[in-house]
Order: structure tokens, then sequence, then C-alpha cells
């Protein structure tokens, strides 16, 4: 009865965090789903250049992302471990480092942004939209790292909720600002970024704004806190680089195509935005693993960690497994809506298809991830997400398609090969339990007996 107890608490305490953080990826997904909708009828160019600007866009945020990941870690368990003084130098000093490093890629990203996609061999026609775009974007970054680090700061607090607030806010203005800026100004395409770069200022004033009355007064800057956030940060930024990095590579895979490469590429992108209707409420539950596990390693509280990150991967399977077959029922409706093209819509029905059938499989690897992460063992999960896409499916996806001759189809069966491999291992590294003695050792906190 005890046990039983225990486990509805644990159930209680990962569906209200998880529930929220749904929302949230909900409004993201709503944002990127209008980006895609006004490409889309603006023409299959610049839907398949606005795929590859907004994974440019990603990379230059990895640090943000990153970053994001060691503050929820660091904070939570302060959070709830009674170390009032480190908890308040520790939100100060990750504050004041996201935005630093949002004005470093800021001007990177203006300045550097034609000379990489100069480098890229992707199609000219393409470039001509890309350059533009991409600095746009480049824009808003600081913006972007003090969302995401104000973003983390509440959830690491208990304040979810205003965090879901914000992204209300953001999404709204976004949808809006994109039909109205894109299809109704002479700004065109441009407008997408524009739209992306308000909302995202606005979205990040108002978190500071909330922040603020969480911290203790003047800024405090302390390396030692920021040594430790670093320390949990590098392996997930690394791997926010290889996995942006091995997208891109799929892009460029698919752009040496012999036959309709644009279309696929058109296709590719309207495909990653549909998966990520499915693959963002995963990620909600990894974050929200990552706080919950990391609140209770606070009060050294071993096997309830252990089992709430069970409990929250049960959860989100379930649900991912239900939206799989939704959005698998109605593929074609939701390509269409995405694209007039025939062929576009046909190839990307073809990789909704093939690619969703490894969801209930990613979901599961993703949020015993977001444990992991949330104990700072974010090397192991680098270690096996970069092996499995380095190792598998980049390799495993040239050799398919360019050298064999197999098309757009093998990449996508490629990623699915990769994505098993890829829970198997994160599976056996999380009930090895060997990431507890990990984390203790790491924040310097006492077990229980």
């Amino acid at each position: 009865m005890k046990d039983n107890a225990r486990i509805r608490a644990l159930f209680k305490q990962s569906w209200s965090m998880s529930w929220q953080m749904s929302m949230i990826m909900l409004f993201v997904f709503f944002i990127g789903i209008a980006d895609v909708y006004v490409a889309g009828r603006l023409g299959k160019d610049i839907q398949a250049a606005y795929g590859i600007a907004f994974q440019l866009y990603f990379i230059f945020s990895i640090i943000a992302s990153a970053l994001t990941v060691g503050t929820v870690s660091l904070v939570s368990r302060l959070f709830t471990s009674g170390r009032r003084e480190e908890f308040d130098t520790a939100v100060d000093s990750s504050f004041i480092a996201s935005v630093a490093a949002g004005l470093v890629f800021a001007l990177l990203g203006v300045v550097f942004s034609p000379a990489i996609i100069a480098w890229l061999h992707i199609p000219h026609a393409l470039k001509a939209f890309v350059v533009p775009l991409t600095r746009v974007y480049s824009f808003g970054l600081l913006f972007n790292y003090i969302l995401f680090n104000t973003n983390g700061i509440l959830r690491a607090c208990g304040q979810i909720g205003k965090s879901l607030l914000t992204m209300a806010i953001v999404c709204s203005l976004n949808v809006v600002l994109n039909l109205a800026l894109a299809l109704k100004t002479p700004l065109g395409f441009l407008g997408i970024g524009v739209a992306t770069v308000i909302s995202i200022f606005a979205g990040s004033m108002i978190n500071s704004l909330r922040v603020k009355k969480i911290m203790s007064g003047a800024l405090t800057f302390s390396m030692a806190a920021i040594k430790k956030i670093v320390a949990i940060s590098w392996p997930a930024g690394l791997l926010q680089v290889l996995w942006q990095l091995g997208t891109m590579s799929l892009f460029l895979i698919l752009s040496r195509l012999p036959k309709y490469n644009i279309e696929i590429l058109a296709a590719f992108t309207n495909g990653l935005k549909i998966e990520s209707a499915i693959f963002l409420p995963a990620f909600a539950f990894n974050m929200a693993a990552a706080v919950v596990v990391g609140n209770i390693l606070g009060k050294s509280e071993r096997q309830d960690a252990f089992s709430a990150g069970v409990v929250t991967a049960m959860i989100g399977v379930a649900i991912v497994s239900a939206m799989t077959v939704l959005v698998m029922f109605n593929a074609r409706a939701i390509a269409a809506f995405l694209s007039p093209d025939p062929i576009v819509i046909e190839e990307c029905v073809k990789y909704i298809y093939i690619s969703l059938l490894a969801e209930p499989f990613m979901a599961w690897g993703v949020i015993l991830a977001g444990a992991l992460n949330g104990a700072g063992d974010t090397k192991s999960v680098m270690a096996i997400v970069a092996a499995c896409v380095w190792a598998v499916r980049i390799p495993l996806s040239f050799l398919l398609a360019i050298y064999f001759g197999l098309g757009a189809v093998s990449v996508w069966w490629a990623m699915n090969i990769s994505i098993l491999i890829q829970t198997v291992f994160i599976s056996r590294r999380y009930f090895s339990r060997r990431w507890i003695a990990h984390s203790e050792k790491t924040f310097e906190l006492r077990a229980e007996a």
C-alpha cells in the first residue's frame, strides 16, 4: 500500500510538470507550423530555404539550450536543498552568462552566416533566400538566449505556469505577425524571421520581469557556479551541435539526390515540423523529468528519483503513441495542408509513414535521457546519442541513399535504425543506476543512508 501511494504521488508530481511542459511545446509547435504554412504559401523554394535557415538558427541557439540544461539541473537541486545563498548565486550567474552568450552569438550570426551558407553545398537557387533569412533570425538570438534561460529558471523553481503563460503570448504574437508580415507586407519571406524576432523579444522581456522577483536583489556573478553549470552543460551543448549538424548533413545528403531534390528537401522540412507535433511533447516530458528528478535528488531520495524517471517515461510513451496513430491516419491531409505541390505531398507522406514508426521508442529514450540530464549525467547521454547519429544515422543514410541509390526513403529508415539503437543504450544506462552515485558526487550532496 505504501509503495502504491508513493507511485501515485510520483505520478501526480510528474504529470503536474509534464502537462504544462507539453502545452509549452504545443505552443512551440504552433509557431513552427505557422512558419512552414506561410513558407509553403510563398513557394517550395521558400519552404526548403526556411528549413535550412531554421536549422542554422538552431545551431546558433545551441549554447542557450545547453546552458539551460545545466541551469535546470543545478537550480532545481538547490531549490529543494535549502541552500538559499547558493541558489541565489546560481540563478544570477546563469542569467548573466546567458545574456553574454546571446550577445556573442547574435554578432557571430549576423556577421558570419553568409560565409557559412556560401560554404554549404545547397542548391544555388536557395542561397538567395537562406542568407537574408538567417541574418534576420540572428538578430533575435540574444532574446532567444534570455527566453531559454528564464524559462529554465521558472520551471526549476516550480513556477512553470508563468512560463506557460509567456509562451502562449509568444505563440499568439508569432502566428499573427507571421501571417501579417510575410503575406501582407513587402517584407515577404523575411516576415517569417521578423515575426520570430519580435515575438521572442516580447517573451524574453516578460520572463525577465518574472525572474527578477526570484532573484535576491543586486546581480551577483560566481565563477564557481558557472563552472558547475558548464560542467553539466558542455556535453549537452556538444550533443546539440552534433545533432543539428547531423540534421544539416541529412539536408545535404538529400540535396545530392538526382531527382526531385528540392521537392524532397521541402518534404523533409515539412515532415520534421509534423513530427515535432509528436517529438515536442516527448521533449516536454524530457524537460519535466529533468526538473522532477533534480528536485527529488535535492532531497536525497534516491529510489523516488529513479522511479520518477520511469513513471514520467511511461506517461510520455502512452501519449506519444496515441498521437503517432492519429498523425499517421491523417498523414495525407496534414501534408496537403502544408504544401500544395503534389510531389512534396507524396514525399512528405512517405516520411510520415516510415519515420513515425519509431516515435514510441524515441519517446522512451528521450524522456529517460531527460532524467539523466536532471541528475547531471549529461556525458553519457551525449556519448550515446552522438555515436548513434554519427556512427549509424549519417553514414548509413549516405551509403543507402547516395552510394546504392535507394533514394530518400532509405534515409528515413536509417533514421529509425539509429533511434532504436539509441533507445537501447539510454535504457541500459538508466537502469544501471550508476548515474545516481555520479549525481551525488557532482553536486556534493549527502545521500540518505
